[in-house]
C-alpha cells in the first residue's frame, strides 16, 4: 500500500482531480491496483505523471513502461502490480474505464472536492 500512497499524494500535490483506486486483482492478472485521475490539460496530465515517476524513483521503484507521453491525453505507467491511467478529464469521460471494472472493489474512496 506504500507505493499507493506515493502514487495518490503525487497526484494531490499536481492537482489531479477524481482519484480512484480499484482493487482488480480478482478479475485480472494485470495487476493488483488502478489508479486512475483526471486532469484538465496535456500539460496538467504530463506534470502529474513526471511527479508520480519521480517520487516512485526516490523510492527506488522505476517504472516498467510508460505509454501515450507524447499525446498528453492519457497516460499509462505501469509498476507490474499498479497500473496508473492519467487522463485529461474529456479521455476518461470517453474512455468510461471504471464502467469496465465496475466488478472491481474501491480500495480508498474516491477523493472529494
Amino acid at each position: 500500500m506504500e507505493k499507493l500512497e506515493i502514487i495518490k499524494k503525487a497526484l494531490e500535490d499536481k492537482k489531479a482531480t477524481n482519484i480512484e483506486i480499484l482493487d482488480v486483482s480478482k478479475q485480472t492478472s494485470l495487476g493488483d491496483y488502478f489508479v486512475i485521475a483526471s486532469c484538465q490539460s496535456a500539460v496538467q496530465v504530463r506534470a502529474c505523471v513526471d511527479e508520480i515517476e519521480e517520487k516512485m524513483l526516490d523510492e527506488g521503484v522505476p517504472v516498467k513502461h510508460k505509454e501515450g507521453y507524447q499525446s498528453g491525453s492519457w497516460i499509462l505507467l505501469d509498476y507490474g502490480d499498479i497500473i496508473v491511467h492519467v487522463m485529461q478529464q474529456e479521455a476518461r469521460e470517453f474512455y468510461s474505464i471504471e464502467r469496465l471494472w465496475d466488478e472491481a472493489g474501491t480500495a480508498r474512496q474516491q477523493d472529494e472536492e
